[in-house]
């Protein structure tokens, strides 16, 4: 899943492609380096960001979207927790759901069941703007696993059927450096919720506090932890450099062919 931020504040390339033009060039490149979903984002939800209203996040997505889906052959999702953005997401070319909230927000669970797309329900402990001041937990993967199979039964509840859910454990929403290694380390143990597992770990902070590194030193740490990411389950990455994860993870599945499946 190839990352398109259309904000001017995300942590990484906030700013680089507001413009539907520069931003369908840089769909157009993920998918030729290998991308398999184009991730579509209108309001940023790094650590500290503002909130935006739904307006806002629609002028910013809608044409992206609409661009993507006229012109290349990939299906597109939108990271957006507004039940408005959403339906005008879908009627617009996207084909998933990637809701950072998973589907709280008044109306979200109604909607998805409505539009019938796929949805990602990604864990996050407090909020955006403050999830980062003191994140605690009994057991951070025991914890992250209950509140995503109380979603997911919520969603089945709400007349969504499980085959069209995924979910993500929120890396970096509301964690610490060692809440986020002991849950790749134990990601496998997210199988028995019986739905596909989405990782995003691309460039973040995890890296800069492990490491040491700034923000545009952030490659190869991804690289490889997107690929210790699917040794441990991940059906899906999410990421900003497709191009070396795609070529690192075809090289995974030559070793391991089983892998593919």
């Amino acid at each position: 899943m190839g990352i398109l931020n259309v904000t001017p504040d995300s942590f990484s390339d906030g700013g680089v492609f507001l413009a539907p033009e520069s931003a369908l060039a840089r769909a157009r490149r993920m998918l030729d380096e290998g991308a398999a979903i184009i991730d579509v984002g209108g309001e940023s939800t790094r650590p500290g960001a503002r909130a935006v209203s739904a307006r806002e996040e629609l002028d910013r997505v809608i044409p992206v979207i609409e661009a993507i889906a006229r012109a290349l052959p990939v299906p597109v999702s939108v990271d957006t927790s507004k039940p408005e953005v959403m339906r005008a997401a879908v009627a617009a070319g996207a084909g998933l759901i990637n809701d950072v909230t998973a589907l709280r927000a008044p109306g979200a669970l109604e909607t998805v069941a409505a539009l019938k797309v796929p949805v990602c329900l990604m864990h996050m402990q407090g909020e955006p703007r403050t999830m980062q001041e003191n994140p605690h937990y009994a057991d951070v993967v025991h914890d992250v696993r209950a509140f995503l199979e109380a979603r997911i039964a919520a969603c089945v509840a709400a007349g969504i059927p499980r085959e069209r859910i995924l979910v993500d454990p929120g890396f970096g929403f509301g964690k610490t450096l060692e809440h986020n290694l002991e849950l790749l380390r134990r990601l496998g143990e997210f199988a028995g919720l019986g739905v596909p597992v989405l990782a995003g770990l691309s460039r973040k902070t995890m890296i800069g506090q492990a490491l040491g590194l700034p923000v545009e030193r952030r490659l190869h740490a991804s690289v490889a932890l997107a690929l210790l990411a699917v040794q441990n389950g991940a059906r899906i990455v999410r990421v900003h450099d497709v191009g070396p994860t795609a070529e690192a993870l075809r090289m995974y599945t030559a070793v391991y062919p089983s892998a593919k499946e």
